[in-house]
């Protein structure tokens, strides 16, 4: 399900409320009383409507819905797999330690009555294999690697069988498709993991299954259509098809709360900040819909290109506050610290950036540069960061013109003459001035060298899109390749990862 590829994935985690058991996690009347089920490949509508608003991250409603399935057909399916469902989404949103154990005991009934069901056909197997999908997902967010990774294989393989039993189908594509692709699309460095599983992906087979699902009606094809979307506009730059995708869904559906952080963070993403913010304005709120706090970080930071400082400020803040979990809790103080220093507060700066080495983990690669930065103890230049801001709010003239007040010396460090070429490629680019990008990329690379930076595998990237869209496919091969080979930074997964995509699809 897309909570699995979302939330696990590409959805960052953010806070729910109070830790409490899953409503349904009674263990459920043993199959063998039961009389036997029809095999089906469709939810019961009361499953579909109830899957209808999990999906605005509508939890409580989701539940009522719900209900009187668990109690006519506690083995059910669909029933099983909706409500796994909500379980999850609630506890990889929540970032909530604590509800981890019983979701995880739910997770392992529900499997138990699935494999002694008497239901048969194509979404009692599709379950099994979504639900052991979860429970990977679940374990390795909460720090049981082993187990996840074992539950990964086993879905994985379940997924592959179904696929060859039921080839019409189409839910099952879906689900194969996003691991096929994300797993064909894994650094070097991941293979002796994956050859240890025994799991091979294919991002061509993965973009294959991923449109199959997203072209075909059934239950879950919103889902697939996304998910292609998402993996379209990271991986392939095809964003103007991804931001229309979700604007058209959050228009169609205003009160769901899920289409409005994905118009916010592609608009993000897409350094469109304007749109972005008044998404944000205008998301759906109230005591109806799953709490979200790290849609505040993401107001902070687009607040924060605007030099919106004390507003940029209080968004972090009330994210920190209602936020239960252990990732961005760095990158958060950083983004706290860079408010108040460009705020001219001195004293509240070296707060926030002594709490970046006191708090969160460095698991994710923001919270990984938040670090290096409190590690390395080097001074930053107000106009590289401003300009940085400005390029990554959209303000690409701002950006330029801030550019200007930077001077090299003899004496400035290797990476901010790293990072002032890069930035002005960075704004020459989002303004259309092609030439002018590739001169002042190809000057970064060059001077990159083999230094433990990410401006210069950054630039190798960009030179590569650049380069492809270009028709010199030769030259773009000879970029990406690049940046595979570069040394270890902060961000070299996801540079290389979108690296190896590309070289696959020239």
């Amino acid at each position: 399900m897309i909570f699995t590829g979302l939330l696990a994935g590409v959805l960052p985690p953010a806070v729910a409320r109070s830790a409490r058991p899953p409503q349904d996690s009674a263990r459920p009347p043993r199959p063998a009383s039961a009389p036997p089920v029809i095999s089906t490949s469709t939810l019961s509508a009361a499953a579909r409507q109830a899957y209808g608003e999990l999906f605005k991250l509508r939890t409580e409603s989701a539940r009522r819905l719900l209900q009187p399935e668990l109690q006519r057909a506690p083995h059910a399916a669909g029933t099983l797999l909706v409500a796994d469902c909500i379980d999850f989404t609630e506890l990889m949103i929540s970032q909530d330690a604590r509800r981890y154990a019983a979701v995880a005991a739910a997770q392992s009934r529900r499997l138990e009555a699935l494999e002694a069901s008497a239901e048969r056909g194509a979404l009692r197997d599709y379950a099994r294999a979504e639900i052991r999908l979860h429970q990977a997902a679940a374990q390795v967010a909460y720090q049981h690697e082993v187990q996840g990774a074992w539950s990964l294989r086993q879905a994985y393989q379940q997924m592959q069988a179904m696929a060859l039993r039921y080839p019409d189908f189409v839910p099952a594509r879906k689900t194969l498709g996003m691991l096929q692709f994300f797993i064909g699309s894994l650094p070097e460095g991941y293979r002796w993991f994956l050859k240890l599983l025994g799991l091979s992906g294919s991002v061509e087979l993965g973009l294959q299954n991923l449109r199959a699902a997203a072209q075909r009606p059934n239950d879950f094809q919103p889902e697939a259509q996304i998910m292609l979307a998402l993996v379209q506009e990271t991986y392939y730059k095809k964003a103007d098809d991804a931001v229309l995708l979700v604007g058209r869904l959050a228009a169609r559906e205003p009160d769901n709360l899920l289409f409005s952080y994905l118009v916010i963070s592609l608009n993000k993403r897409q350094h469109r900040t304007g749109a972005a913010l008044a998404a944000y304005r205008t998301r759906p709120t109230g005591p109806a819909y799953l709490p979200v706090p790290y849609l505040h970080h993401m107001a902070a930071d687009l607040l924060l290109y605007q030099g919106q400082y004390a507003a940029s400020q209080r968004e972090n803040q009330q994210f920190l506050q209602q936020y239960l979990g252990v990732h961005y809790r760095k990158d958060a103080a950083f983004k706290l610290y860079l408010a108040a220093w460009l705020g001219g507060d001195a004293p509240a700066a070296e707060q926030y950036r002594r709490r970046i080495g006191t708090t969160g983990r460095t698991e994710l690669e923001e919270d990984k540069y938040a670090q290096r930065f409190f590690e390395d103890q080097l001074p930053l230049s107000r106009p590289l960061t401003r300009a940085r801001l400005q390029i990554d709010g959209g303000y690409y003239r701002e950006a330029l013109g801030t550019l200007r007040g930077f001077a090299a010396s003899a004496g400035t460090g290797l990476r901010d003459r790293l990072e002032d070429p890069y930035r002005r490629a960075r704004a020459y680019q989002g303004l259309g001035r092609l030439d002018s990008a590739r001169l002042f990329y190809t000057r970064t690379i060059t001077l990159a060298g083999k230094a433990p930076y990410y401006f210069g595998p950054q630039s190798a990237l960009q030179m590569g899109y650049l380069c492809q869209a270009a028709g010199q496919l030769n030259l773009a091969r000879v970029y990406f390749q690049k940046v595979l080979e570069s040394p270890r930074h902060e961000y070299k997964n996801s540079t290389d990862a979108k690296a190896k995509v590309a070289l696959a699809g020239l």
